[in-house]
Formats: structure tokens, sequence, C-alpha cells
């Protein structure tokens, strides 16, 4: 049960649901009616590199509300850094400030409405090997120039409701304060203390 095609792009195999496992270990593999399917992406995107990529992390590392990619190669080699050229929409990140909670507010639960709909994010700064997402919490909001609504639900229970928030920014918001006193926003590469 190992029928394997090859094509520029695709490669698949039949097998048993008990038995994935890649061809050379790093393509990426969905399955599709029963088989496994690798989709090379490098040759689409430019995404492609020589070393043994290791860890990932998605960030705005250009200040600029898009989502881009750095990668760290095992045993040394460059650091990569994938820019987002997608076509720019508008955003919103947030960085907390945690009293009661912890400083930080890692295990809070961010709630935006745009436009009508509920955005829900839990901010839980994700560890892979050797590497670790930014503790902010990023919202695309596509058109919208603004979130409607912002609650954020403490880990202290605290709950925190914040209205008509303009977007294309990075904002911190303190538990211990109230309405637009609790924001304060981030200047694109400024620093903000931990």
């Amino acid at each position: 049960m190992h029928s394997i095609a090859h094509n520029n792009s695709l490669k698949h195999r039949k097998v048993h649901t008990d038995t994935y496992r890649t061809l050379n270990g790093n393509e990426p593999w969905t399955t599709v009616r029963g088989y496994v399917v690798w989709v090379i992406v490098r040759p689409l995107t430019g995404a492609d590199g020589d070393g043994d990529g290791r860890c990932v992390v998605a960030g705005d590392f250009r200040n600029n509300g898009q989502l881009d990619l750095v990668l760290r190669q095992s045993g040394g080699g460059p650091v990569l850094l994938y820019e987002n050229r997608f076509p720019r929409r508008h955003y919103l990140e947030v960085s907390l400030r945690g009293h009661q909670s912890n400083r930080l507010g890692i295990g809070a639960r961010l709630t935006a409405v745009v436009r009508g709909q509920s955005l829900v994010r839990e901010l839980y700064p994700l560890n892979s090997f050797t590497s670790q997402m930014p503790s902010r919490v990023h919202f695309g909001l596509g058109e919208a120039t603004q979130v409607e609504s912002l609650t954020i639900r403490w880990p202290s229970g605290r709950e925190q409701h914040l209205t008509n928030v303009a977007g294309d920014r990075h904002i911190v918001v303190d538990e211990a304060q109230e309405g637009e006193a609790a924001v304060t926003t981030v200047a694109p590469g400024q620093t903000i203390a931990p």
C-alpha cells in the first residue's frame, strides 16, 4: 500500500492511518481521501534555506502590523527573517501589564468585537524547540479601522472593558486602570518594560 507519485511540488503516498511518516523528515503534510499528501511550498514562496530549521517564531518584527517569521537553524547558521509581503490590512496588537495578575498577563483571554464579529485570543506565548513567541496578542482587523469593544478577562478573574479602540497600533493595557487611562500606545521601535 505504498503508491508514490512525483510531481514538481507534490508527493503522496497511500498509508494506513497509524503509519504516517514523512518521506524526508521535514516536509509539511496533510491527508486527502486516505492519502498522506506532502506539499512542497518552497518553489512557490521563496521560503527556503540550506540549513536544518528547528524553531520558528511569528511576530511583528518590523513594527508594521504584519506578522513575519524568524527561523533558527540547528547547530548554528544564519537566523532567517521571512518578511510578510501580503497586502497590508488593519490590525491591533495588545500587550498586558498585570498587577493582581502576573506582570505579563499570561493566561488572559481577550475578546475583540470587530464589525459585529468576535475574535478571541488567549495570551500564552507559545514555546517550541529553542524559541518563544512574543508576549503580545495580534488581532487582524481586515478593512476595519477600530475594535468596537475589547474585553480582557485577566488571570485574577477581573474583567476589563474598552470601547472604540483605534487600530493600526500596538497598545499596552494596564490591569489597574479603567477606560482610556488603561491604554498606552507604543511607538514603533519603542522598548516596553516587562
